[in-house]
């Protein structure tokens, strides 16, 4: 018997993981993707499947494993060697997106054949602020310039609200306003809102989603979109205006999600990506600043890798998904 045995998607883990909830897995399941579910030595994990042209497929582990520990290694090439036998004919490779803060070569792992994927899905660096502290004692914990355009936006009259679902359509309409500013794709407007329609049907089950505005003189600024789930809170997506940047309605909107999170009884908010190195060269260090300046803990993960399943047909697909990202990444990009 190997080390694991299906189970149903019901049964995936109720704690602070968002993308191995059962909600995560019923929301892809709405595009496009294939959920499976299994019990790892007793702990939940869900699998989500890609049919690709060509009658193959793409196996997809976001997070996996969240109790592995360097006395538990040998786990991880187990699940490698186990999962294939239930996965669909013709599935290329397992990518796995791992979550832990080890530094890792998966040799070591008992993964010999893993191979950094093409590009990573989930952002293997990100930040984590402690909410255990009293809000005055995170303030203080901010690097000044932040605590200072929190206190500036409040004396402005920028106003923060916890909106009520009707809310989506009009942040959407401001998400692609920040989309097309800052040059990033962004999904359909019924993938959000699918999203957050599954997340009120499974109830206080599951992760639970937060809309948060901040306007002034009714102007909307900025506003986001804060999952909850056990006692992590996620900043999930994040849209702000073109008009009034001077009244730093960024930064008000986001400490209103911490001030959130930390009532709802959560005891880390991740700020989830930022670039891995305090570069000014790179496109996206206005974010890395912004989010560091919250406090909070820096934190670098391995990113994501291939098992391949198929050898030579993997090869294939990974060079035709190098020339994709490259297409979308660089030139595509450099023509907007």
């Amino acid at each position: 018997m190997g080390v694991i045995q299906p189970v149903e998607s019901k049964d995936l883990p109720k704690d602070s993981n968002f993308l191995q909830s059962a909600l995560w897995g019923a929301f892809k399941t709405r595009f496009g993707w294939q959920e499976l579910a299994f019990s790892v030595q007793g702990e939940p994990l869900l699998v989500l499947v890609r049919r690709l042209p060509g009658g193959v497929s793409l196996a997809y582990v976001p997070h996996p494993l969240s109790a592995l520990t360097p006395e538990r290694r040998s786990l991880l090439g187990e699940l490698a060697d186990d999962l294939p036998k239930y996965l669909p004919a013709g599935t290329l490779a397992v990518r796995y997106d791992l979550a832990w803060e080890l530094p890792m070569q998966l040799k070591e792992w008992g993964i010999p054949r893993a191979r950094k994927a093409a590009m990573d899905i989930q952002p293997p660096s990100t930040v984590i602020l402690s909410l255990e502290a009293e809000e005055e004692q995170l303030l203080q914990a901010m690097k000044r310039k932040t605590r200072y355009n929190i206190r500036l936006a409040a004396r402005k009259g920028v106003e923060t609200t916890l909106e009520p679902d009707s809310f989506l359509q009009e942040w959407y309409e401001l998400y692609r306003e920040t989309a097309e500013r800052d040059q990033i794709e962004i999904h359909s407007y019924e993938y959000y809102r699918s999203l957050l329609e599954l997340s009120r049907a499974q109830g206080a089950d599951g992760p639970q989603l937060h809309l948060v505005s901040a306007r002034h003189e009714g102007d909307l600024l900025a506003g986001i979109i804060v999952g909850i789930y056990g006692r992590r809170a996620t900043y999930m997506y994040g849209a702000s205006s073109n008009r009034k940047r001077n009244l730093m309605a960024s930064y008000a909107v986001q400490w209103e999600a911490i001030r959130l999170a930390k009532n709802s009884g959560c005891v880390e908010y991740d700020l989830f990506g930022i670039p891995p190195a305090d570069d000014p060269e790179h496109p996206m260090h206005g974010l890395y600043r912004f989010k560091i300046g919250f406090g909070g803990r820096v934190v670098h993960r391995p990113g994501t890798y291939d098992v391949p399943i198929s050898p030579i047909r993997y090869a294939l697909f990974r060079q035709v998904e190098k020339a994709r990202n490259f297409y979308f990444k660089k030139l595509k990009k450099g023509r907007n």
